[in-house]
C-alpha cells in the first residue's frame, strides 16, 4: 500500500498546526461549537492511537474493532492535552504516530491483512457515519482522504483572515 497520500496529509496537518501555534495568538478562539487547536490535535492523536492499535492487532493475527467515540470525549481530549504537554507535545506525538502508521500500514502488511474486515463505528458531530465492517485499508486511507484534511481545514480556519495561510492547504 502506497502511504504517500497519508504522509502528505500528516505533513499538511502538522504544517497547519505549526502555523496556528506560531500565529502569535496563544489560543485562537474557534467558532462556536468547534474545537481549539489543542483539542483538534488531541482528537487526531487519539484517532491515530486507535488506528495503530487496529493495525497492530491485524498484524499479530488478532481480531479487532475500530470505534472513534473515545476520540470525541472531551474529558479524554483534555487529559491527553495535559499528558502530552500541550500543543508542541501533541504535534510531536502526531509526527511520531504518522511515522508509525506509514510504516505499519505500508510495506509491513500483506494485501490480505489490509483487506481484513474490521467492525467499525465512526461518529462525527453526534452523527453515525459508519457502523459496519470496513477493510483495514479503508481505515488507513480514510485518514488521508477525509480525517486529516478535515482537521487541517479546522486548524487553518482558526487563523486570522488575511494571514495568507489559507492558500497553503
Amino acid at each position: 500500500m502506497d502511504t504517500t497520500p497519508l504522509r502528505d496529509a500528516y505533513r499538511a496537518l502538522l504544517d497547519a498546526a505549526a502555523t496556528v501555534a506560531d500565529s502569535g495568538d496563544a489560543s485562537p478562539l474557534p467558532p462556536a461549537g468547534e474545537w481549539n487547536a489543542d483539542q483538534i490535535l488531541a482528537h487526531v492523536a487519539i484517532v491515530n492511537a486507535a488506528t495503530i492499535a487496529a493495525v497492530s492487532a491485524i498484524a499479530s493475527g488478532a481480531n479487532t474493532t475500530y470505534d472513534n467515540r473515545i476520540a470525541l470525549d472531551t474529558w479524554t481530549i483534555d487529559r491527553l492535552i495535559a499528558l502530552a504537554g500541550g500543543n508542541a507535545g501533541l504535534r510531536d506525538r502526531i509526527r511520531l504516530q504518522a511515522d508509525a502508521l506509514c510504516t505499519l500500514g505500508g510495506p509491513m502488511l500483506s494485501d490480505a491483512e489490509l483487506s481484513t474486515p474490521v467492525p467499525t463505528r465512526l461518529l462525527s458531530n453526534d452523527t453515525v457515519l459508519v457502523d459496519q465492517p470496513m477493510p483495514l485499508r479503508d481505515l488507513i486511507t480514510g485518514l488521508a482522504e477525509a480525517e486529516l484534511p478535515g482537521h487541517t481545514k479546522q486548524l487553518v480556519d482558526l487563523l486570522p483572515s488575511g494571514t495568507g495561510a489559507e492558500a497553503d492547504t
